[in-house]
């Protein structure tokens, strides 16, 4: 009996390796992603938040698991998410943060991502967990320069403070030796981490499809320096954990203070894919004020900019991902009962030069869309997050509603459902039936 016992606890003990061993990792092969011996490519979604909503209140929780369900229904498989933000609560500031103190970790919310993970799991679908963000909404390189130096954050329209000053100072993070040194004792301690949930080991998990260095890491006169820390940190990732992929988290060559490195580091062997965001009206290429005279240049420039990426990922031989894109409602509005005309067609448009090829020899990997706000409304369009409010698609330093898919966007979530299922099905959109008969809200 005592036997049978102790043989119950080795085979339950088990489960959580033998799950793993099932489960496939996603790998790159000959410019591709695999999952098992099938091309993998994605339709996905921006759930920054996830962290958070899985670590609050049994309520946020259950949101989360219906948000996660309703993204499974839309044929969503890809989701990347905020696996790291730092400092105490500020105004435009995520809050609560996972480090609030340098060195010093909030165990409720990496439990938050234990829970994420384990009910992604569940679902068959894969986790990009992103390390740092060069914006300060969710803490990243500004507040690590900010431990290290004892120096106030400058950040942008606020007491003076330009977006240029901003920049400069987050920057200085790929020369500070203490500021790099607390990101990478944050990173070895994710790569170390057992989830509490399910007790898988995250770098034995193949929920988690890559670590991502940060959320859109700008050189900012800061080239050499940004390329050896990349180097260093992918280097350092691979050489702990064999198994999961490692990409950047850049924006591409949209400007040389942004991304003048990125096609020398497209080629380089520790990055595994590339990425790619897009955001029209951040760039000034649309109004959407004034749509009718700015949405065509908008997206002939869009299309060039994702064509182009997509010939250097080519001869990298390394997938691209659009990880990052989104445009307003029309005429501006933030409201969320507002039309979509205009980003129904853009959503369309990308989309439809992201999955351009059935045999997958070229256009995008995957693309997530930014955001999923799923069923939170704005307290208020167009102003901006407070703490204590339920999160959206948009983050705190954004006005509330900008970028945002609601449940409540029927044409679009039509849209992208589309997508999801012409992916499964043939592994890019029938030329056939590439357009779906759209209505507006």
């Amino acid at each position: 009996m005592m036997r049978l016992f102790f043989g119950l606890v080795f085979v339950l003990g088990s489960l959580p390796l033998l799950w793993a061993q099932q489960k496939p990792f996603v790998r790159v092969a000959d410019g591709h992603f695999m999952k098992g011996d099938r091309t993998y490519r994605f339709l996905g979604t921006n759930l920054w938040y996830a962290m958070n909503l899985g670590a609050a209140a049994e309520t946020d929780r259950a949101r989360l698991v219906r948000e996660l369900d309703r993204l499974q229904a839309m044929g969503v498989q890809n989701i990347r998410l905020m696996a790291a933000t730092e400092g105490a609560p500020l105004m435009h500031r995520l809050s609560p943060t996972s480090q609030p103190a340098a060195g010093k970790y909030d165990e409720q919310l990496l439990l938050g991502l234990d829970f994420t993970l384990a009910e992604m799991a569940k679902r068959d679908m894969k986790a990009v967990l992103c390390l740092n963000n060069f914006f300060a909404w969710s803490g990243g390189m500004s507040q690590y320069v900010s431990w290290a130096t004892q120096t106030e954050i400058p950040f942008p329209d606020q007491q003076g403070h330009t977006w240029d000053e901003y920049q400069r100072y987050a920057a200085q993070f790929y020369t500070n030796v203490q500021a790099k040194a607390l990101y990478k004792k944050y990173v070895q301690m994710m790569l170390k981490r057992r989830n509490q949930v399910n007790g898988r080991r995250y770098k034995k998990d193949p929920t988690i499809m890559a670590w991502q260095l940060a959320n859109e890491p700008r050189e900012y006169g800061q080239t050499a320096a940004y390329i050896d820390w990349v180097d260093k940190t992918a280097r350092f990732i691979h050489r702990k954990d064999k198994k999961h992929l490692v990409s950047i988290g850049s924006e591409g060559k949209v400007a040389d203070y942004a991304g003048d490195a990125w096609e020398q580091l497209a080629h380089n062997p520790h990055i595994d894919y590339l990425t790619l965001h897009l955001w029209v009206e951040n760039w000034s290429w649309y109004n959407p004020k004034q749509a009718e005279t700015t949405f065509d240049s908008a997206r002939i420039k869009a299309k060039a900019y994702l064509s182009k990426h997509l010939e250097m990922a080519k001869k990298a031989e390394k997938p691209l991902v659009l990880e990052e894109f989104g445009i307003g409602r029309d005429h501006g509005s933030m409201d969320p009962a507002a039309s979509v005309q205009y980003r129904n067609q853009y959503y369309q448009e990308m989309l439809d030069l992201c999955f351009n090829d059935k045999k997958g020899h070229c256009g995008a990997a995957g693309a997530n869309f930014w955001s999923w706000a799923g069923e939170v409304m704005p307290a208020e369009p167009g102003a901006f997050w407070q703490p204590g409010q339920p999160f959206g698609g948009d983050p705190p330093h954004e006005r509330q509603g900008w970028y945002s898919v609601f449940l409540s966007d029927q044409s679009t979530i039509d849209l992208l459902k589309h997508f999801a299922r012409q992916i499964a099905q043939t592994g890019a959109p029938d030329s056939k039936d590439s357009k779906p008969n759209l209505k507006t809200e």
